[in-house]
């Protein structure tokens, strides 16, 4: 039995314009319905293939604010996100996350400046901002990441050493054995290493599971590594 918070999604593309620019993105404009079985989900693909747009309208649809935070967070400092998350039925299981969190790399600096805001004498500020952005990106998975929590994470690997990015593995891991559900959208071959996750594609025009050693962050890392200065010799001569 599929006991996942978010079991699958839908578009109806009737409720999205004939000019819009989701239908120029090749995953996107071919996606009717999605299914989610497993605990982690990432998303991968190149630059602009899609995959923080659905994550996005996912989180939106799903109840939280498009610059991130909790379902509590209620603010707008620029209107970016796309109508897909208008056009989007979110299918949701029989059990409902006790807690939740949006975190998007790009908006990040405006979340840590309304968590001031938003604080009180039963709910201090954390100060994320008198910390550097990895250390506060790393505070929030520590702090928020609960049991029983339904979690979007946009490129969280951004700020991240490569040993924070383990240490974020890490917490993912032990929150997803404890009944949470997490969409990641990353370009990060640490993250993608989450041993169970499923990898969905978005490169080659359509949304597609694959394994981790075929992701292009995987691939590119391991010509790298292996490879380093036959490549660099080729890409700099």
């Amino acid at each position: 039995m599929n006991q996942q918070f978010i079991q699958s999604v839908s578009i109806d593309w009737d409720k999205i314009g004939r000019g819009s620019y989701l239908r120029e993105i090749e995953a996107i404009r071919q996606l009717d319905y999605l299914a989610f079985s497993n605990s982690v989900t990432f998303f991968v693909g190149e630059n602009g293939s899609g995959k923080s747009t659905l994550l996005e309208a996912l989180a939106i649809a799903s109840g939280f604010n498009p610059e991130g935070g909790t379902k509590n967070y209620s603010f707008s400092t620029y209107d970016s996100h796309s109508e897909l998350c208008s056009a989007m039925r979110v299918n949701k299981g029989y059990r409902t996350a006790g807690w939740g969190y949006f975190l998007r790399a790009e908006s990040f600096y405006n979340v840590a400046t309304m968590e001031e805001e938003y604080s009180d004498i039963n709910h201090p500020s954390q100060k994320y901002h008198e910390k550097s952005h990895g250390e506060s990106f790393l505070a929030v998975a520590q702090r928020q990441l609960k049991p029983n929590g339904l979690y979007f994470l946009d490129e969280p690997e951004a700020a991240l050493s490569p040993q924070r990015q383990l240490t974020l593995l890490m917490a993912i891991y032990d929150c997803a054995m404890e009944e949470s559900q997490f969409f990641i959208a990353t370009h990060s071959p640490i993250l993608l290493g989450l041993p169970g996750a499923e990898i969905l594609n978005f490169d080659d025009g359509r949304i597609h599971p694959c394994g981790y050693e075929e992701t292009d962050s995987y691939q590119v890392m391991e010509m790298f590594i292996n490879n380093r200065e036959q490549l660099l010799r080729r890409l700099l001569n």
